[in-house]
């Protein structure tokens, strides 16, 4: 686990805990509130290219290939038709997307894009749901750790590069659940059920998401659902 140390305490997240009040209803369940802008960036798909290789595929062309309309607040149920996201769907995709966590290769552009936004880079806080039980590392296990609705993180600090390494040295890819740099100008949140990561920022940083090629983002309003009932347009 790349350049993080655990915390001394969480008086870092308690501007996270006393804001974040609900779970699973809305984008404000997972970052706070107060942004001026949000952003969903959706995780891809992936289709099968050749021996060992595999092509992200974008939701936008997962609701082309149904029939579904794309928005903000889709959700992967309903433009597969009620089909379940993580299985694979012929002719559309192979490997669903990633859960919670960013995929790999979303990491280190989305850290850049971040890493552009806040004063403080090198001072970040990053935060690790306690349910992964026996692969998490000793920094994580030794993080301290603090409470929001159903769920527990541990608490770590390091820089916004760190965003684009994984967690757990060993064990599959996974990125951290949430992080903040110590200037407040952006939070992330990966949460651990869900095919997407949310941000809370300012309107340069969403215009940024919004222009880099790597990834799928779209402006949302902080009150749309987050569950997978929640898309009223499909």
């Amino acid at each position: 686990m790349a350049d993080l140390l655990p915390a001394a305490d969480v008086r870092a997240a308690e501007w996270l805990v006393g804001d974040i009040r609900s779970f699973a209803e809305s984008v404000l369940s997972l970052v706070p509130s107060g942004f001026a802008e949000y952003v969903r960036i959706f995780h891809p798909g992936y289709r099968t290219v050749g021996a060992g290789e595999a092509r992200p595929v974008r939701w936008a062309e997962i609701a082309a290939a149904t029939g579904a309309r794309m928005h903000a607040g889709a959700q992967l149920d309903a433009i597969n038709r009620g089909r379940y996201p993580s299985a694979p769907q012929p002719g559309i995709y192979d490997r669903g997307p990633v859960v919670g966590s960013l995929p790999r290769e979303l990491a280190r552009p989305l850290a850049a894009v971040l890493e552009a936004h806040t004063s403080t880079p090198e001072s970040c806080w990053f935060a690790v749901w306690d349910g992964y039980g026996a692969g998490r590392g000793s920094e994580v296990t030794e993080a301290p750790r603090f409470h929001l609705p159903n769920r527990d993180y541990h608490l770590l600090r390091g820089p916004i590069g760190a965003l684009g390494e994984g967690m757990f040295e060993g064990l599959i890819w996974q990125s951290p659940n949430l992080c903040w740099p110590d200037d407040h100008a952006w939070c992330l949140a990966s949460e651990v059920d869900l095919y997407s990561t949310y941000v809370g920022c300012d309107e340069a940083c969403r215009d940024a998401f919004l222009e880099e090629a790597a990834i799928e983002a779209l402006p949302i309003d902080p009150s749309t659902g987050i569950s997978f009932d929640s898309d009223t347009l499909n």
